[in-house]
């Protein structure tokens, strides 16, 4: 199992982080609680929801271990939640936006109940889907404007089947106008195997599926003169979806070569943020490595990948 009694432990002390709440967080307390997961060696997992029970359901698992969870919208799944009646139109994608905008609002509604805090995210939005995250982040913009905050705490983009150049360059026009809100960006570099919301890498070329040490500083280079606030996720030889243990060949201890190679360049310790996707059938001394290593977030696609 990727998440323990023992691991709640470890993350017991979140309230610590100033400004910590029940309820959705965003912002420097967001941030604060990446920091925190990473400093104490845990990860803050992530679940694929589509509808409001499935959002009850990891607000209920995170009551039961107190801990902070993040719930996250893909956009098939966000279409589902508004209704797939609901037109969808290609280069519109107005129901996926109407469906992640409501399941925000219907988390920051319920979550403050259940006595945890709660990261609201967008799942991998490709090139294709960018009309998606442009909705989103008007309606992040049009709630900041109201309440001094993004609706949604983070947001995905997956531009790893562009070339690095074209990938980090979006990433830093979107970074751009996400910093003045202090909404978290997430990016990939390299590619993620198997298959998710519609995304099939299983055909993948094997060079793709690890990152490098430059590949990785590139983007903290890009990024970081923008706002401190995005994560990494780096390809280790992960897989989204089920497998057993040993079919795939994780190398989580490259993690730790991409630390070294931005520490020896900015001399800052450990100055990267990772998140471990695709974290189902993997072994616990793998899972520990990614965390020994600034992942400081782990990725899970629904219920099928709580291991």
């Amino acid at each position: 199992m990727p998440f323990t009694m023992e691991d709640a432990k470890k993350a017991a002390s979140f309230w610590d982080v100033p400004g910590c709440k029940a309820g959705v967080v965003t912002g420097e307390v967001a941030w604060g609680l990446l920091q925190h997961a990473k400093a104490h060696g845990y990860a803050i997992p992530a679940f694929n929801c589509t509808s409001t029970s499935t959002i009850n359901s990891v607000l209920e698992a995170g009551k039961a271990l107190n801990r902070p969870i993040m719930i996250q919208f893909s956009e098939g799944g966000s279409a589902f939640m508004a209704g797939k009646s609901l037109p969808n139109e290609k280069g519109v994608l107005q129901a996926s936006i109407l469906g992640a905008v409501a399941g925000a609002q219907f988390v920051r509604t319920v979550a403050p109940a259940y006595g945890i805090p709660v990261f609201v995210h967008s799942d991998h939005c490709a090139k294709k889907l960018l009309p998606w995250f442009d909705g989103m982040l008007e309606a992040d913009e049009g709630y900041f404007k109201v309440h001094g905050e993004p609706l949604f705490s983070s947001h995905m983009l997956d531009l790893s089947e562009e070339v690095d150049e074209e990938n980090i360059a979006i990433c830093q026009k979107y970074l751009k106008r996400m910093a003045p809100m202090k909404c978290i960006l997430e990016m990939e570099i390299g590619i993620t195997g198997g298959v998710e919301d519609g995304v099939d890498n299983t055909g993948a070329s094997k060079d793709k599926l690890y990152s490098t040490p430059e590949d990785v500083f590139k983007v903290y280079e890009g990024l970081n003169p923008i706002s401190p606030m995005f994560t990494i996720a780096a390809a280790f030889g992960n897989v989204h979806g089920v497998y057993k243990a040993g079919n795939v060949v994780l190398r989580p201890e490259l993690l730790g070569e991409f630390q070294a190679y931005a520490e020896k360049q900015t001399g800052v310790s450990k100055p990267l943020f990772f998140v471990f996707h695709g974290g189902s059938g993997s072994e616990k001394h793998h899972i520990t490595t990614a965390l020994n290593n600034g992942a400081a977030r782990q990725h899970l696609v629904g219920a099928k990948e709580m291991g």
